[in-house]
């Protein structure tokens, strides 16, 4: 092998390493800052979660605040992404409506540090989410969707016209985003088990019920 050939070896095994190891970061910071928040997570705790040397923690990300930016980011992206993989396009509007509702709820309940993500975010005031043009740009494309969706399903005679898709999108988070964060006190207000299996299921019908009554035309 020639020395050009070496040298792009190796700088592809350097653009491979530096991948991993930011991936590493990402994931130790996400428990961190998921299960302390920005103040509490300790960059110390984060390098040695993520098997390296806090400076290179600084070098990929420049300070702590930054990271929790790119966590919360990354987090953000992800469930859209995640969402984006629904085939809903081919469904009837009113089981593409009750299929994203089901993914909303199964997506909390399988990342719940998402969840713990978005509290902190907003214990914050989202400064670091205003930075954040490709979450933004996403949620943009996403609003655009439902819209299509509900207009969509105003064309077929099962929506009534005029429904807001931001209303919409917060609705269907809501409804599952209050239970979950919720369900220690729910447990003790209401003397009701919160996250029990059959528990869990009563709650995805209540929601999609719920969202359909909404939506209906009728």
């Amino acid at each position: 092998m020639d020395d050009v050939s070496l040298k792009k070896d190796s700088l592809g095994g350097q653009t491979r390493n530096a991948k991993l190891t930011s991936a590493r970061i990402l994931a130790a910071a996400k428990r961190a800052f998921a299960e302390h928040g920005l103040a509490g997570a300790r960059v110390d705790k984060i390098a040695a979660d993520a098997n390296v040397n806090k400076r290179m923690i600084y070098h990929y990300y420049g300070s702590k605040d930054r990271l929790f930016a790119t966590v919360v980011e990354t987090a953000y992206l992800d469930f859209r992404l995640a969402e984006e993989r629904l085939d809903i396009n081919n469904l009837p509007a009113i089981e593409a409506l009750e299929e994203l509702v089901r993914f909303t709820w199964d997506y909390f309940l399988k990342n719940p540090e998402f969840i713990t993500l978005v509290n902190s975010e907003n214990l914050h005031r989202a400064r670091h989410l205003k930075k954040a043009k490709q979450v933004i740009d996403t949620n943009r494309k996403f609003v655009d969707r439902m819209r299509s969706l509900l207009q969509r399903g105003v064309k077929e005679g099962t929506f009534r016209d005029g429904l807001d898709p931001v209303h919409v999108n917060i609705t269907i988070a809501a409804i599952g985003y209050y239970y979950l964060t919720n369900r220690f006190t729910g447990a003790i207000v209401y003397q009701r088990e919160m996250m029990t299996d059959d528990a869990l299921q009563a709650r995805l019908q209540f929601n999609v019920e719920t969202i359909l009554r909404l939506v209906r035309k009728d």
